[in-house]
């Protein structure tokens, strides 16, 4: 009877160890949005399964990102890649890979080398989900990340203007807000996280969940990227937003007897070349040289006649960006933050700050170069000539950068404004820091993002995700009453028709709105940032006020009568709802937008990236939306507009565009009991990868 009831507690012992070990294994909990929720014991794990994860809802798009990259997208889709697969080599981002990936933190080393073993094993475990056109991509390196990540930061952002890479990008940037106790309802920090980026290729986010050891921490990286860049854990969060940084130059240098000029002496170039493969109609390669000209200012990215251009760009020396952001999303309080922000490996993009604590924080962020001439105009440009005292070799440490803690407005702003209006009354000082760190605006979207919160002492939750979605147009209040005394003023039957139907619109910018297409058709005439259509032009003085008035009444009138001939004409009435001809078309899904580009100063950014013969399609804007409440518990609700996933079989690609339309966010699910509640679906890791363990059914 003893030995039968010592069996019976050893077998319980066994089956209740091995029901411990299983649940202590790293598994990834699926949610209805195609979310993944990865519970890890250890780093490599962790990775590992985030790689597996973006993999399974980006299969093909990473791919073809990474072979874009890696300066080889000719050789594996034919000759419309070759363009860039030159920059990749000019730019020197091969060699580049390989000095980073000597230099590299071993932690680092271990999260790129984990991430990329799960995108490589989600591949190999189900290569039915890989297009026949990507498979000679695999398998993928660390130093295919490491390229990625050269090429979107470098080439997207820092090098962007400089390279005429986002001139089709209406409205680049983001919005941000951080709400400190005294202006918050509940007595609680509070942050708004919302980048704006194209709805396409490198330009996507990824949302995870990670739980390494009992740590919670969520948010969004770019697809390809490992880690978190925009998030909050349960102590804090933070979010960027492109900033005012110029941190590359293009220099216009001279050519003679086979070299350049510089302090009128002539210096040869370092010269070497390139052999890319080029990918025929009929599959063949054919290969073609590329010669790569470097210069002391940097390499030769343009030649035309007996110029060429050169250009130089901050942070090629700093290769651990992405253990930057894992400190980040680590650090339990701001000294720990801001012990990371120190760390100086993230060259771009202002950083907004709140914590449990009700710390709030505005970072200049990125490596501003320490240069010789005190102008922002001096270099914002192509420089002319070869000085060599144009050569800037070093960057402002952190505590040069202007930065903001607690004001005493009890708020923080930043609409890819430059950083003096991240709080109105401002707060610093351009004359305090050098003429070339940042310009001096304010635009019509950051002033609308000012007024909603100096216009509410008291900000709740709610309210707060109201002024991130809000459509209104800065521009309409701003300037309708000049405009309706201009029209007053006139003889103008067809403007005071047009008159009538504004008199009565929302002043926003909803799919519902009437007056709203009138509106945009005349203010695109007007010109909105032209200063000279102003009676009082924009001023440091009044940052949040300005421009007002009409320069010409006369002219904005008949600029008002064309608009609404047009809008009549095309679409038979004034009154025309703004959905009806904004739309969203994206994976087969046609529904009506709203929002516009930030230019005339709506926050809810939805800007343009096409049209037909009866309607524009949203092209870009808000991507990921992250409203986060910082109590005992987190309180968020997010948004990631185009889904999570882009395979074409992927019921993530593409689902939560209806809560865009309607102007909706969900629920982050943070805790452990949400994730059980709204798991769909749950894979254990195994020797070979994860597998399907259990289906919860709808």
């Amino acid at each position: 009877m003893k030995n039968s009831s010592f069996i019976t507690f050893l077998l319980l012992l066994l089956l209740n160890i091995s029901c411990t070990q299983e649940q202590q294994k790293t598994q990834i909990a699926w949610d209805s949005w195609g979310v993944p929720h990865i519970t890890a014991n250890s780093l490599e794990e962790l990775f590992f399964a985030q790689g597996w994860a973006q993999m399974q809802n980006h299969t093909n798009l990473i791919l073809e990102l990474y072979g874009s990259s890696r300066g080889k997208g000719a050789e594996y889709w034919g000759q419309s890649k070759l363009q860039n697969d030159m920059l990749v080599h000019t730019l020197g981002f091969e060699e580049l890979a390989n000095e980073w990936e000597s230099k590299q933190d071993p932690e680092l080393k271990r999260i790129y080398s984990s991430f990329v073993d799960g995108l490589n094993a989600y591949a190999k475990a189900y290569p039915e989900a890989i297009d026949e056109k990507n498979m000679g991509v695999l398998p993928l390196t660390t130093k295919d990340l490491n390229m990625h990540g050269m090429y979107v930061v470098f080439t997207r952002f820092i090098g962007g203007n400089d390279l005429g890479r986002i001139q089709q990008w209406p409205d680049m940037g983001s919005n941000t807000y951080a709400i400190g106790p005294k202006r918050s309802a509940s007595g609680k920090a509070m942050l708004v996280q919302n980048p704006h980026l194209p709805w396409w290729n490198e330009f996507l986010f990824f949302e995870s969940h990670f739980n390494l050891n009992g740590k919670n921490m969520y948010g969004s990286t770019l697809v390809g990227f490992p880690g978190i860049a925009i998030g909050f854990n349960e102590n804090l969060g933070w979010s960027h937003t492109d900033n005012t940084i110029d941190n590359a130059d293009t220099y216009e240098l001279q050519l003679q007897d086979g070299g350049y000029v510089m302090d009128g002496e002539v210096k040869q170039f370092e010269a070497s070349q390139k052999i890319i493969k080029v990918k025929q109609e009929d599959g063949s390669l054919q290969e073609q040289e590329v010669q790569i000209l470097k210069t002391a200012h940097g390499p030769v990215v343009n030649q035309k006649d007996d110029k060429v251009l050169a250009l130089r760009m901050v942070g090629l020396d700093r290769p651990n960006m992405f253990l930057q952001w894992w400190r980040m999303i680590n650090s339990t309080n701001f000294g720990e933050f801001e012990s990371a922000l120190k760390m100086a490996q993230i060259p771009f993009w202002n950083v907004m700050y709140a914590d449990k604590s009700g710390e709030i924080f505005y970072l200049f962020n990125g490596l501003v170069p320490k240069r010789t001439e005190d102008s922002w105009e001096y270099w914002d440009r192509i420089i002319p000539g070869g000085k060599s005292s144009d050569i800037w070799t070093e960057v402002h440490a952190y505590s040069d950068l202007p930065k903001v803690k607690n004001p005493a407005v009890g708020w923080l702003q930043n609409a890819n404004d430059p950083p003096w209006t991240s709080t109105i009354p401002m707060t610093l000082n351009p004359d305090d820091f050098p003429g070339y760190m940042a310009p001096r605006y304010m635009g019509l979207r950051p002033q609308r993002s000012a007024r909603m919160l100096l216009e509410d002492e008291s900000i709740s939750f709610d309210e707060l995700v109201e002024y991130k979605l809000s459509t209104r147009l800065e521009f309409a209040d701003r300037i309708l009453d000049d405009l309706f005394t201009a029209i007053d003023n006139s003889d103008s039957e067809k403007a005071k028709e047009a008159k009538t139907v504004l008199e009565s619109w929302d002043r926003e910018a909803d799919a519902d709105s009437k007056g709203m297409l009138l509106f945009y058709n005349w203010a695109r005439k007007f010109q909105v940032w032209n200063n000279s259509n102003y009676a009082e032009p924009w001023s440091m003085e009044k940052p949040n006020t300005t421009p007002d008035g009409l320069a010409n009444p006369d002219r904005a009138v008949q600029l008002m009568e064309e608009a609404a001939l047009e809008i009549e004409t095309k679409f038979g009435s004034l009154d025309t709802p703004w959905g009806d001809y904004y739309r969203i078309n994206y994976n087969g899904k046609n529904l009506p937008a709203n929002g516009i580009d930030g230019s005339m100063g709506v926050f809810r950014v939805a800007w343009p990236g096409g049209a037909d013969e009866n309607n524009m399609y949203v092209g870009g804007g808000d991507s990921w939306v992250g409203v986060i409440e910082f109590g005992e518990q987190v309180k968020a609700k997010v948004l990631l507009s185009y889904g999570n996933a882009t395979q074409k079989d992927s019921p993530h690609n593409g689902d939560q565009l209806e809560l865009f339309a309607k102007k909706e966010l969900r629920d982050a699910w943070f805790t452990e009991d949400e994730v059980k509640a709204n798991t769909k679906k749950v894979e254990i890791l195994g020797e070979n990868g994860f597998t399907n363990n259990t289906m919860k059914k709808d």
